[in-house]
């Protein structure tokens, strides 16, 4: 075996941790995998005589390529909100892609990604800026020392520290209730998105205040849909029109209250703020502008 052969030989156990670190800073399956296949380029044209921990290196590279991506993509003001509603979103069954050579072009396979990580923590990563989310997920999820991400994102160790603080802190959000109180509305909005997924009419009119209104931006209706609904019975009907589309949906922190975001492929597409008083939904606001989604605190919400 030649030289580059015995490389990937070694390359190769590795793959699978920088794509899971690489999609986490990325949020794009897609992204991720050119983020390895650089790291690997970059490899195969080192002299890892000097490489002392493989892993390591890998890892700090892969990183720094992750960096660099994230920061061309705010550089460009890409927007990652709002765009457009995907195909998929309009016809949920239709989940079927054409002959790709990728893993991460496959639907299912990306879906499986997806839920792994989970919808709404790629969201609120999307919302830090990139060093901060190389700090949080190295360092956050994936246990690396701050001694080894400071070179990474060019701070000391103790100004990563703190950035690392910052990000943690924008994940987990600050509540605008008690801790119990939160609980009881993340109760009323589990049970309204379990009802909304599963079109259980009865189950929404059980958890919707009589006099309940729904308001909708126009981006997401019909046209000539009403952006504004009242009544149990009416935002039911309507709540289930939309329902299929709730399969995309997770819970998460709108404004330090309870709300879910609607992410396709991982990246934010729309959010529904919703509104509790007395165990039952008494308002929700379907909002897709992506100014008005651009303007939302967005956070992780905890069981």
């Amino acid at each position: 075996m030649d030289e580059q052969g015995r490389l990937a030989e070694r390359f190769e156990p590795h793959r699978s941790h920088l794509r899971a670190i690489a999609y986490r800073m990325l949020g794009s399956s897609s992204d991720a995998d050119d983020a390895v296949q650089e790291a690997w380029l970059r490899l195969s044209r080192t002299d890892t005589s000097e490489v002392a921990n493989l892993a390591g290196w890998l890892t700090t590279v892969v990183s720094r390529i992750c960096l660099d991506m994230l920061r061309a993509r705010a550089a460009r003001r890409e927007d990652l909100v709002g765009q457009q509603l995907p195909d998929d979103l309009h016809h949920p069954d239709n989940d079927q892609g054409g002959a790709h050579n990728r893993p991460s072009d496959d639907p299912e396979h990306e879906a499986l990604l997806i839920d792994s990580v989970g919808r709404a923590l790629l969201v609120v990563l999307d919302t830090l800026t990139p060093a901060e989310r190389i700090a949080f997920v190295l360092h956050d999820l994936f246990a690396v020392p701050f001694q080894q991400v400071a070179p990474i994102v060019e701070r000391s160790p103790t100004a990563t520290k703190k950035l690392a603080s910052r990000a943690r802190h924008k994940v987990r959000g600050t509540p605008v209730v008690s801790a119990a109180e939160l609980a009881r509305h993340r109760h009323v909005l589990d049970a309204f998105l379990a009802a909304a997924r599963s079109g259980d009419m009865a189950g929404l009119l059980a958890v919707l205040a009589p006099d309940v209104v729904r308001r909708a931006d126009p981006a997401v209706l019909p046209p000539g849909a009403q952006t504004e609904v009242r009544g149990a019975q009416a935002v039911a009907k309507h709540t289930l029109a939309f329902g299929r589309k709730s399969k995309f949906g997770a819970p998460a922190l709108i404004n330090g209250a309870v709300g879910i975001v609607v992410a396709p492929h991982g990246r934010l597409l729309l959010a529904v703020a919703v509104t509790v008083q007395d165990d039952q939904v008494t308002a929700y606001d379907v909002i897709a502008d992506p100014a008005r989604l651009r303007g939302l605190d967005l956070a992780l919400l905890d069981r």
